[in-house]
């Protein structure tokens, strides 16, 4: 039913059927951060070293989500083709090396989170305590990440099959328990920022399990056995053929966010404008995760499709993509431009202090003039969707590039030095939205396979 659902339901129905599922998952990914920080900014005492302490730590958690977001993107594009094309031992293959991976990945953080925790925090302030909160917060979402990387892996057996409810009720599942423990460990437990550590990974290893006991009893007409979880050369070559673009645009978000709190560190305001900053990022989060989850449904339908070479479903993929992308980036414009105020003042529940409020004031700002970009980071994303399903790697990784390194730094470092830079600073994210996009939508047409499509 999967295999013709894709195959046969008209794109734009079978799109937003998928895609929708997909964009409230990732949204509740991008949620996981941004209640944290909300309970966490609000907890009284030492919340703005809490909250800078947070924004520290981010690029560690967008790596781990950009290694394992990668690794899903190519075991789906994989996984995907091999059901267009009908190839059970292929599909086999695929599951079981997914899971391999996954292991593999969650050894790596594991190692990190015991030896290079502490390291990470130090490079980036000289604080004792910001260190020392960091260093607690980071060690527990590394150590117990197993849920996180499993889930990643989990979640695209589903999705590669359609079954994108599936994923979401798992992400749900797993929201719902990380609101309600960050509310009782760092309240009535008192246990701080380790409490919405805590939170986050309970969360992460329910929504694995939900994503495991779904995808053994419903996603049946997929099997793998224990001899496909040996490693194959090839198998694991063809996942990051694709995964490996993927995951490390995923890692240039955590390299971003390092970058510009450096650059943002030049200005006397620089403590208020990292703090400001690293709450709208996550804030940001739920916009650029609602494209990604379109972006990937558009990886798993075109190469869907791409597998059986039907042109005409190729090509109403490809412009549907597009536009409904865009709609879903626009209607979130929408309701950031109008409720800014609502959401910037969910982190000063508890405001004391003038430098606390600066920042509730900055974030309104910033969330108002960011989001002016969304639509445009909107087409961006979805092209990048569309060469990954042709499996290519380094067009998407350069519009990537461009998106978080070579267009906002500069523009960063020369309003950065203006003498209101903590109220303009803002205006370099959409400025690089609008220049990427338009540069995505060259290379778009002059990609061969997407030329061969629509002729």
């Amino acid at each position: 039913m999967s295999e013709n659902k894709m195959g046969s339901y008209p794109i734009n129905k079978i799109l937003w059927t998928m895609g929708l599922p997909m964009v409230f998952s990732m949204v509740l990914q991008a949620l996981y951060n941004v209640v944290d920080t909300v309970f966490v900014i609000n907890m009284g005492e030492e919340e703005i070293k809490a909250n800078l302490a947070l924004t520290y730590v981010f690029p560690i958690q967008i790596f781990m989500i950009a290694v394992g977001v990668g690794t899903g993107i190519g075991i789906n594009a994989l996984l995907s083709r091999a059901l267009g094309e009908g190839d059970k031992k292929k599909i086999g293959l695929t599951l079981g090396n997914g899971i391999f991976v996954g292991t593999a990945i969650y050894i790596i953080f594991l190692l990190f989170g015991l030896f290079a925790s502490k390291w990470f925090l130090s490079i980036q302030t000289n604080d004792v305590e910001i260190i020392n909160i960091g260093t607690e917060y980071l060690k527990i979402v590394t150590i117990l990440s197993f849920g996180a990387v499993g889930f990643n892996v989990f979640e695209r057996f589903l999705q590669a099959t359609g079954k994108t409810q599936y994923s979401t009720i798992a992400q749900v599942a797993g929201a719902v328990t990380n609101i309600i423990l960050d509310y009782i460990f760092i309240y009535p437990c008192k246990m701080g920022v380790a409490g919405a550590a805590y939170a986050t990974i309970i969360g992460q290893i329910v929504s694995l399990l939900v994503a495991v006991i779904f995808h053994y009893f419903f996603n049946r007409e997929i099997k793998h056995g224990i001899k496909d979880m040996v490693p194959n050369r090839r198998i694991v070559g063809s996942i990051y053929r694709v995964g490996w673009s993927a995951m490390l645009m995923q890692a240039l978000l955590s390299i971003n966010m390092f970058v510009m709190i450096k650059v943002f560190s030049i200005n006397q305001d620089a403590e208020i404008i990292n703090g400001t900053y690293g709450i709208y990022y996550k804030i940001q989060q739920i916009a650029l995760f609602s494209c990604f989850g379109l972006s990937n449904t558009i990886i798993s339908l075109l190469a869907f499709n791409v597998g059986l070479g039907n042109k005409e479903r190729i090509k109403a993929c490809i412009n549907w993509g597009i536009i409904d992308t865009i709609i879903v980036a626009g209607v979130i414009t929408i309701i950031f431009e109008l409720f800014a105020s609502s959401i910037a003042n969910l982190f000063g529940l508890t405001a004391q202090g003038n430098n606390k409020e600066q920042i509730v004031s900055l974030c309104q700002t910033s969330i108002r003039i960011a989001s002016i970009g969304y639509v445009f980071m909107a087409i961006s994303l979805a092209i990048q969707g569309i060469l990954q399903a042709y499996r290519k790697s380094v067009t998407p990784l350069f519009i990537s590039l461009l998106r978080l390194i070579i267009i906002i730094v500069p523009i960063a470092l020369i309003f950065i030095n203006f003498g209101n830079a903590k109220d303009v600073i803002w205006w370099a994210f959409p400025i690089t939205e609008i220049l990427t996009a338009v540069v995505s939508l060259i290379l778009l047409k002059f990609t061969k396979e997407i030329k061969e499509a629509f002729l």
